[in-house]
């Protein structure tokens, strides 16, 4: 079976971090909303998926005027409707583990609160606007779409693979830094104030946004000098986008080709993350229940 065939594996703290219930109905729930090697938990992350993607949609309508005026009403009631979908999700996440704690105060468990908490801040505290715009507790709803990260699993891929190249990063970063204070600084002797180059920050600005192409054109060098540092800046723009980008592809690649952990659990230690095709638990020894495949 093909290891990529699973398209959803849910980014959340593990089993024993959490506590996975040992039965009853938290363990029913449990399998359901964290684990997704089973259909019921790939049909519940697709049923959450679309309510977030409707949810920020209704919030983007919601920001126009003309949409607001004629169907406002209507997304009052849609609003209210997955605030309250989103709020039963959260209970139950929160009641079916063992240290509800813990995920509370976790980076999903997090995003999971906020993306219910402006709707009732708006409700339930109606002088709010005194102290900020309501649309500013409209916007934070869109918090909602990075509980997207929870059910795709190229999310969890690529942010491994940051994580997995960030030193390397950071030398190219610093590498980066070096080359701009230096140009900059030659700039600013080489142009100076009379050009525009008032101070080495402003110069510095200057670089940057040459080297990393976005050149604004607020500050441009007129003489000859400077327009070929300008112009060695340029080409080492195109330099700055493609190295970053090779360190993360090739840390992707490399763990795609490494294959990816499931969420299956081991029903006697509770460690997850066990290989699709794996038939013992590499903690414990223990076999490993079949794999159900399916819608």
């Amino acid at each position: 079976m093909d290891h990529s065939s699973a398209p959803f594996t849910p980014v959340v703290p593990d089993a024993r971090r959490l506590g996975r219930p040992l039965g009853g109905w938290r363990l029913r729930f449990y399998t359901v909303i964290f684990e997704a090697d089973t259909p019921a938990g790939r049909a519940f992350d697709l049923a959450l998926i679309a309510l977030i993607l409707g949810s920020v949609v209704v919030v983007m309508l919601d920001s126009v005027p003309a949409l607001r005026a004629r169907f406002g009403p209507l997304f009052d009631t849609l609003e209210w409707g997955f605030t309250l979908l989103f709020t039963l999700e959260y209970v139950a996440r929160l009641s079916c583990v063992q240290r509800p704690l813990r995920y509370a105060r976790s980076f999903f468990g997090v995003i999971d609160l906020l993306a219910i908490l402006p709707t009732y801040l708006s409700f339930l505290v109606p002088g709010l606007h005194a102290l900020m715009d309501v649309r500013v507790l409209r916007l934070l709803r869109l918090f909602r779409i990075l509980k997207l990260g929870a059910y795709v699993a190229e999310y969890g891929a690529l942010g491994r693979a940051l994580m997995a190249s960030r030193r390397k990063i950071l030398v190219f970063l610093s590498f980066v830094v070096m080359v701009v204070v230096v140009m900059g600084t030659l700039m600013y002797v080489v142009e100076g104030p009379a050009n525009g180059f008032a101070n080495i920050p402003v110069s510095v600005y200057w670089a940057i946004t040459t080297m990393t192409t976005v050149g604004f054109g607020d500050i441009t060098p007129k003489t000859e000098l400077g327009r070929l540092i300008a112009s060695v800046m340029m080409l080492l723009g195109w330099g700055t986008l493609a190295v970053p980008t090779g360190i993360v592809s090739a840390e992707f690649t490399a763990r795609r080709i490494h294959g990816r952990p499931s969420t299956r659990t081991c029903p006697s230690c509770l460690s997850e993350g066990h290989d699709p095709e794996a038939r013992f638990c590499s903690d414990c020894g223990a076999p490993l229940p079949p794999r159900r495949y399916g819608g």
